[in-house]
């Protein structure tokens, strides 16, 4: 679908309010889910209004799934309810016309059945519209919820099941040409639900009464304010979403996307086996970062990952030369980066899986997190303190997260797991740091066996002028570079005319700009530059982002993507089992028309 006049969805980002209150030993109860609302109104300031002063930018809470509140809403419907885990709801956002939502639901109860399972029954959401403002309430979805179940599929196999359904019935949708406006499932599991909309954070509770029912319970509640800093609010991107909420804004999604774009040839998975098909797009295109964000952390998590496996993935910690961490999680942190590359930027993410709920902050540090934990048994972590009032005898312990940290709360085994417990045992599951060791390829390590680069520097300057340079990149840019081993310093900003525009030669690099973080983003100060940004790439094959093995680091490990020509003659005759290089040629003849370039391209 075309972006309307000059907008585009890609440059969606957020900063917001996020936090969670979660009973350590799992007890499912309706106090938490008047925490959570609680916490959500404490952070109403991290949220922002409509020029209608009554619409929220999004206010969301991801709860788990009210057994006993559910089953009483079925028998009224006169149905009875499987075991609790034994069945999966949706939460729909449907079309307001009629006609449109019976289509819709027509084409839902086929999929569900060729998918091999039965529905229970359909649920109408109750709410109240009068609380919202215009703009809010002339965009509002009609609401509903779905109860379905796959004969006895439970657990995990059901939470796979329900995620193949609703990618099923999502692609079905567009076939139809719903868009995210006229259709977008909030949640589809067996575990969680989730209330969201375009909300300021007081409006919540009156909006959906589910939620002020005292049989409706839950043992933990992720709470989301959304400030859209850059974008339109919309119900569909108002958070949570499907696994976490995000504070923040991923820089590199352009690349993230991308990446995932390209290695669905290569994903496969013995748990979803031919069916994993149904699952592209892996990610929605045209959705906010976090959304995307969501998407791939869904994947990576239905395919057998832990969810703080997953985070780790996605979401590093320094881990270079500069800092003192275990050699097993250095190595688990270097094997991964050799298949999936960072989604980086400021972020403080707070995730869950319906049994372990936890948060994570950037390797930057640069968004809060802080956490209480209470005798009484409670863990309470937001963007901020005091969102919770905690009487002073029943703080147990308080802190923050610091820059790359993690914290969880494993409601099965009723316990609060700190940074170094949970990426211990990660990053010791598997022999990461024995299956790096023995595969990785580093350059440093190949001998040049050719004889030494000679320069001609008597064409030097003839060459300069071919490939661009020009004065004043040789003594304003290379020149101090070459001098000071640093960066020069230049102006905010660049004021010349696009390289496609002109009709000189001009550099490569000077063909693709920097895309600038918005102005969220607090300044990075040389010295952390220095220990937390790393240019470590790795070249080679990439292989299956859903398996692990020996081979997945088989790769070209690289300092920096600078290579110098001795760089290239070691490339060049290198002698590396699974490694092959060969010489291309970059060069058309322009004279043979316009097409030339491409056909040269085809050719390599």
């Amino acid at each position: 679908m075309q972006n309307p006049g000059l907008y585009d969805k890609r440059f969606e980002h957020d900063s917001c309010g996020v936090g969670f209150a979660a009973d350590i030993k799992g007890a499912a109860s309706h106090q938490i889910v008047k925490d959570g609302i609680t916490i959500l109104k404490n952070l109403v300031h991290r949220g922002a209004l409509g020029g209608d002063m009554k619409t929220g930018d999004g206010a969301g809470m991801l709860l788990q799934i009210p057994h006993f509140y559910f089953s009483a809403e079925a028998s009224k419907a006169g149905c009875a309810l499987p075991a609790k885990g034994h069945y999966g709801v949706g939460f729909f956002f449907m079309p307001r016309a009629k006609t449109a939502r019976i289509k819709l639901e027509n084409r839902i109860r086929n999929i569900i059945s060729s998918e091999g399972g039965q529905i229970l029954f359909w649920r109408d959401v109750p709410v109240r519209a009068a609380c919202l403002g215009k703009t809010a309430k002339d965009s509002m979805p009609f609401m509903k919820q779905l109860f379905v179940s796959f004969n006895d599929l439970a657990g995990a196999a059901l939470e796979r099941r329900l995620y193949i359904t609703r990618r099923s019935i999502e692609k079905e949708a567009l076939k139809l040409k719903f868009s995210a406006g006229d259709f977008y499932i909030s949640s589809f599991s067996g575990r969680t639900i989730v209330y969201k909309g375009m909300f300021v954070a007081p409006q919540f509770e009156n909006f959906y009464p589910d939620l002020k029912n005292k049989k409706f319970k839950s043992a933990f509640a992720l709470i989301h304010q959304r400030y859209s800093t850059n974008t339109f609010p919309s119900w569909a991107m108002a958070q949570p979403f499907r696994n976490i909420a995000h504070n923040g804004e991923i820089n590199t999604i352009r690349g993230n996307v991308n990446y995932m774009r390209a290695r669905e040839a290569t994903l496969s998975s013995p748990l979803f086996g031919k069916e994993i098909k149904k699952l592209f797009p892996v990610v929605t295109e045209g959705f906010s970062d976090s959304a995307i964000f969501d998407n791939t952390l869904e994947l990576l998590v239905s395919a057998g990952r832990p969810i703080e496996h997953a985070m780790m993935m996605m979401v590093p910690e320094a881990f270079g030369g500069k800092y003192h961490i275990s050699e097993d999680k250095r190595s688990f942190y270097e094997y991964h980066a050799a298949f999936m590359e960072p989604w980086d930027g400021p972020a403080a993410i707070a995730f869950t899986d319906g049994i372990r709920i936890g948060a994570a902050l950037d390797r930057n540090g640069l968004r809060p997190l802080r956490y209480v934990i209470t005798k009484s048994g409670k863990a309470i972590v937001a963007s901020e303190v005091g969102v919770l009032d905690t009487a002073p005898e029943d703080f147990l312990e308080k802190g923050r997260l610091g820059p790359g940290k993690m914290i969880m709360v494993d409601t099965a085994e009723g316990r609060v797991k700190k940074d170094n417990e949970i990426k211990s045992a990660v990053s010791r599951r598997k022999l990461y740091r024995r299956w790096l060791e023995k595969n990785r390829v580093e350059l440093k390590g190949l001998f040049q066996s050719a004889a030494a680069v000679k320069v001609e520097r008597e064409s030097l300057a003839v060459r300069q002028k071919i490939f661009g340079y020009n004065l004043e990149d040789l003594n304003l840019i290379i020149t101090p570079m070459a001098e000071n081993a640093q960066e020069p310093i230049g102006s905010m900003g660049n004021d010349e005319a696009l390289a496609v525009l002109s009709t000189r030669p001009q550099l490569l690099y000077k063909y693709f700009k920097q895309l600038f973080a918005q102005v969220t983003n607090p300044p990075i100060d040389p010295y952390r530059e220095n220990l937390v940004m790393s240019l470590m790439s790795f070249i080679g094959r990439e292989r299956n982002l859903l398996g692990e093995g020996p081979l997945h680091c088989r790769q070209l490990k690289l300092s920096h993507p600078i290579l110098t020509n001795a760089d290239i003659e070691k490339l060049k005759c290198a002698d590396i089992k699974d490694f092959n290089s060969a010489v291309v040629s970059m060069l058309f003849d322009p004279r043979k028309g316009s097409g030339e370039l491409e056909r040269a391209v085809r050719i390599l």
